[in-house]
């Protein structure tokens, strides 16, 4: 007795389709690049947190016009272990600077640390004035630097993960009930 060999089946007879790999591809081709984008965007935002242009020195008196919406810094650059440098900030209403925690900025020959975050209720112009005992300078930026950085990159990392793991999600799936479909049209089909 020979052994036949089972009929062959249409690929395209099997379902779900093998349109089903194309949306898998596209699907994580879509979320790497969102995940891209976003990451070169928040790069973009780090790049350019601290106004280094724009830099003044110990007992200077720097104006700004500020909206409530608006989120400044005062960040500070300074030569090592000294007693920590003190601003002031005058204006309309009653504006404060408050504790913004720890965030460093670097460029290519100086670390700027975040001193003040900026805190204001009505628009108009400030004047911030800054002294310390050590030869300070100090530059008013964003209130993100490395440290915000690392935190707003998460989700940047994150979608192109989540795009590889829904195109193997559907990959995987597809194949099982493509094979499981063939089997039950094999099973089906009449034997000769």
């Amino acid at each position: 007795m020979q052994l036949l060999p089972p009929p062959r089946i249409p690929a395209n007879e099997l379902r779900p389709g093998r349109r089903w790999y194309v949306t898998a591809v596209a699907s994580a081709v879509v979320l790497i690049a969102l995940g891209v984008a976003l990451a070169v965007y928040r790069f973009n935002d780090a790049i350019d947190a601290v106004d280094t242009g724009r830099q003044f020195a110990n007992g200077d008196t720097v104006t700004l016009r500020l909206e409530p919406e608006d989120e400044k810094s005062i960040w500070v650059k300074y030569p090592g272990p000294s007693p920590g440098p003190e601003c002031d900030i005058t204006g309309p209403g009653d504006p404060g600077l408050t504790d913004p925690g720890t965030d460093v900025f670097l460029t290519r020959d100086e670390t700027w640390h975040l001193l003040y975050a900026i805190d204001v209720q009505r628009a108009g112009d400030y004047a911030v004035t800054c002294s310390s005992p050590a030869l300070s300078r100090y530059a008013v930026g964003d209130p993100g630097g490395l440290v915000s950085l690392a935190g707003r990159l998460i989700p940047a990392l994150a979608l192109p993960v989540l795009g590889i793991g829904v195109c193997a999600a559907i990959v995987v799936v597809t194949a099982v009930r493509r094979r499981r479909h063939r089997k039950r049209l094999l099973a089906g089909a009449p034997r000769i």
